[in-house]
């Protein structure tokens, strides 16, 4: 970090200190790094926030694989929507249930439908779309 400007924050003594054991309990080393993490995720919530912008994400997905026709409809799903989905991590949980991960990527509105029809099929038990960016401003952001 050669380039860095530093900035000064003022906090009343209740939120400091719970501020601070959160750093504790997440294990940062500074605040300046908390800070920057705190930042960075306000920023990727801006990005989802224009449909039209470029991010990318998971999908995951626990499913009864023994759902009538569960796994036919997500394989028909991600076909149709195969240039979003980078890679996937298909797990077995146990005899009747599956675990799968969808690395996605495109156009915010495309990322959100591809997740809403996942997750709405019968025999999914739970889904859940989380989302990132690589646009942060600088290259090497953790250094």
């Amino acid at each position: 970090m050669d380039n860095v400007t530093r900035i000064g924050v003022s906090l009343e003594p209740e939120l400091l200190k719970k501020f601070d054991e959160l750093i504790r309990e997440k294990g940062y080393t500074t605040r300046s790094e908390a800070i920057r993490d705190l930042i960075r995720d306000a920023l990727v919530e801006e990005i989802w926030a224009d449909e039209n912008s470029q991010a990318f994400g998971t999908i995951t997905l626990v499913y009864d694989h023994e759902k009538g026709g569960v796994r036919e409809r997500l394989l028909e799903i991600q076909h149709a929507h195969h240039s979003n989905i980078s890679s996937s991590m298909h797990i077995h949980l146990d005899m009747h249930r599956c675990l799968e991960v969808l690395v996605v990527g495109g156009k915010v509105k495309d990322i959100k439908k591809l997740a809403d029809e996942l997750c709405s099929v019968r025999g999914v038990l739970h889904g859940k779309l989380a989302m990132t960016t690589g646009h942060f401003g600088t290259e090497n952001e953790k250094d």
